[in-house]
């Protein structure tokens, strides 16, 4: 017998609750030891319904969950973009036209002028989810990839793990990809459930079995000024200084800047940039 949407909603979310590992939601084991699996009262809590309407949600009975309710359950069970749909549409509501990654929104005149400002000096503004949002000519100079990308795929992470143009010229990019990828956890912990950065993390483990890997290590580390060292295909070595500058009137973009050390030809290399 064909069960009838609401059971074969409840039998769904059961069977992913169940599937779920814990260490992904920095929850110790239960049990004899069990790392997979939310309780009914977790997800219920980290969703903001209660635990008694869940488990009607689950039992398959005769209630009426919101949309928004439905959505919540989904980005905390972390359902992919189409389990996410079927499960809307198992709940009488019609799956929303959505890119896999946001286009990030213009930055303020100012951020560009400041961005401007540091040539040749490679600089770009970067979003809560490591969009990059805007930068100045040495940088397109350094990475000329991030003027042809599309508004949704320039992202940081994705650059770094799925362009070979950036890993060619990292020679340290195993370090530096997990060091990036460590930051970024750290600065996505509060954002952890929302939408975009499920559909980011979800993209990339698809995209990158490396990025998988190292999401799956679950390394955290605060942004810290530290030396980079590229090598470009058409002006050489360069090594910069990295810094990182928060706008007291534009909180949510960090302006990264290479700022060029006194090592080999670095100086000149970088206004090189400009011509490139």
């Amino acid at each position: 017998m064909t069960e009838g949407p609401r059971a074969e909603l409840g039998t769904f979310l059961r069977r992913r609750r169940n599937e779920v590992v814990r260490a992904d939601y920095d929850l110790p084991p239960v049990g004899r030891g069990r790392t997979k699996g939310l309780r009914r009262e977790e997800i219920a809590f980290l969703s903001g319904v209660s635990v008694t309407w869940y488990t009607w949600l689950e039992q398959g009975r005769d209630i009426n969950p919101s949309r928004q309710v439905i959505d919540a359950v989904a980005v905390n069970l972390r359902l992919t973009e189409a389990e996410h749909d079927y499960v809307l549409g198992l709940a009488g509501f019609a799956p929303p036209p959505r890119p896999v990654l946001a286009e990030p929104a213009p930055v303020p005149p100012h951020v560009q002028h400041l961005l401007d400002a540091l040539d040749p000096s490679p600089a770009f503004a970067l979003t809560p989810h490591w969009d990059i949002a805007a930068w100045n000519r040495a940088y397109e100079g350094l990475f000329p990839a991030v003027r042809e990308a599309e508004a949704t795929q320039r992202n940081l992470l994705q650059f770094i793990f799925t362009d070979p143009w950036v890993r060619s010229m990292l020679p340290d990019w195993e370090r530096t990809s997990r060091q990036f990828l460590a930051e970024y956890r750290a600065e996505a912990g509060g954002r952890a459930g929302g939408p975009q950065h499920v559909r980011l993390v979800g993209h990339l483990r698809a995209e990158s079995e490396e990025f998988s890997q190292a999401w799956d290590v679950h390394e955290v580390e605060r942004f810290a000024s530290r030396r980079r060292e590229f090598l470009h295909p058409v002006v050489g070595r360069l090594v910069f200084e990295q810094v990182n500058i928060v706008p007291q009137d534009a909180p949510d973009l960090h302006v990264v800047s290479y700022l060029p050390l006194p090592e080999g030809d670095t100086p000149a290399a970088a206004a090189r940039l400009l011509e490139s």
